[in-house]
């Protein structure tokens, strides 16, 4: 009978923690260690939010990766990182990026940027770009070649 009631109190909880957004495994995992829920009685809710459909790392990476890609923008490398981070697999996380095209996504982030960066100078221009768009994890060559269109493209008008 304790263990019915501990188990639905870590079901509780977990449906509380679920209620913001999808979450992985391991965040749910950890989220019930810190609430002092044994290992088992967190397995086990773990397992009925399973089988459930609540808890799956590939609905949860997908989520995320568009998420990231729709509100904050990052590159490629570093959503495998937060999703790394999350305790996602490998696997998953291949399968959720393979189609993230970091040029694609540093050009449309430099060109929400460019009223701001109109009326600089070359070096100028450059310098405040590559530092935005570094900071957004893209690689050296995408930044240089970002920075190289949207100055010719701004040289055209």
């Amino acid at each position: 009978m304790a263990d019915s009631n501990s188990l639905q109190g870590c079901l509780n909880a977990a449906y509380y923690y679920l209620s913001y957004r999808p979450r992985s495994e391991a965040e749910i995992r950890q989220w019930l260690h810190r609430r002092s829920f044994a290992n088992e009685v967190a397995e086990k809710a773990i397992a009925k939010l399973r089988e459930q459909n609540l808890s799956d790392d590939f609905t949860f990476a997908q989520f995320w990766t568009d998420n990231r890609l729709s509100f904050r923008p990052k590159s490629k490398r570093l959503i495998k990182k937060e999703l790394r981070d999350k305790k996602v697999a490998a696997e998953i996380i291949e399968q959720v990026t393979k189609d993230i095209d970091d040029e694609e996504i540093a050009y449309k982030l430099a060109s929400r940027r460019m009223p701001a960066l109109a009326n600089l100078d070359y070096p100028d221009f450059y310098r405040r770009l590559s530092s935005y768009l570094t900071y957004r994890g893209f690689g050296y060559e995408v930044v240089k070649r970002t920075a190289a269109l949207l100055w010719q493209e701004k040289e055209e008008r």
